[in-house]
Formats: structure tokens, sequence, C-alpha cells
């Protein structure tokens, strides 16, 4: 990825989710940062999105890059252990999921964004509509995420 473009992704099913979650999985923003816009039936997300597209070109210093993660037509947002959005802690985004709706409620349905230390926020939408969005030129940082499996 060149400093110039960054990623645009789109995702209208759950499948299209993954690769957006992919790309998000260990980006940091502060609670601050998570935004439900109820007239406007938009949640959004600005964080420091880790460049995991970056991380097989070798070296040992990676790259962060300022995003948006937002999804439209959500009716309705849930949090579960996560700090006031006074806190001036750091929230690790870890995964993003949708969870569809049954037959009778189709396309609705619920975005599931998990955070570690077990913080949950779960998004309800009359349908998944979610863009990712880089909006600045990355910056090398030597902190690269590890998992333990």
């Amino acid at each position: 990825m060149s400093e110039e473009t960054g990623l645009r992704l789109l995702a209208v099913d759950g499948d299209d989710l993954k690769v957006i979650s992919a790309a998000c999985q260990d980006s940091v923003c502060k609670p601050a940062d998570l935004v439900f816009e109820a007239k406007r039936r938009r949640f959004r997300m600005e964080m420091n999105r880790y460049c995991w597209e970056e991380a097989g070109k070798g070296g040992k210093t990676g790259h962060r890059v300022r995003s948006v993660l937002s999804f439209e037509d959500v009716t309705q947002v849930k949090a579960r252990g996560l700090p006031p959005r006074s806190a001036d802690l750091v929230l690790s985004l870890l995964t993003v999921e949708w969870i569809a709706g049954d037959e009778e409620t189709a396309p609705a349905g619920q975005v599931r964004l998990m955070f570690a230390g077990d913080g949950e926020m779960l998004l309800s939408a009359d349908c998944l509509d979610a863009t990712l969005l880089d909006t600045s030129k990355t910056w090398p940082t030597k902190n690269r995420p590890e998992h333990k499996e």
C-alpha cells in the first residue's frame, strides 16, 4: 500500500465483513471514538488501524493508518464491558462479525464488535452496509500486535 492510497472496503454481507474484520484486527481507539448518530442511523468508529496488508513484506517496522469504520441503517447500539466515553483508555478491536436475522427479519441483523478485555458492542441494523476507509497517510510503528494461541 502506498502512502497516497489506502484501503476502501465495502461490506453488504457476512463474507464481505470478514475481510473488513481481518483488516481492522488490532485497531486501537478511545471510547470517545465510538459514535452513534441516532438521527442519521449511523455508527462510526475512528481508529488507528494496523496495516496487516503490509505485514508480510518483511522488516521489523509495521505501519498504522487513521481509518474510519462506519455502519449505516443502525437502529440501536448496546455496549457491554466498555469504559465510559470520558475514559482515557485505549480499546483494541479484535473482531467484527455479522449476525444475520431470521427469514422474517432479513435483511436485518446485528454487527458484533469484540474488543480485548471482553468488551463488546452490538449494533442492530436494518441491513449490513459497512465501509472501511483509510483517512491518512501511514506512519511507522515498531509495535507489531501479537496473539497467544
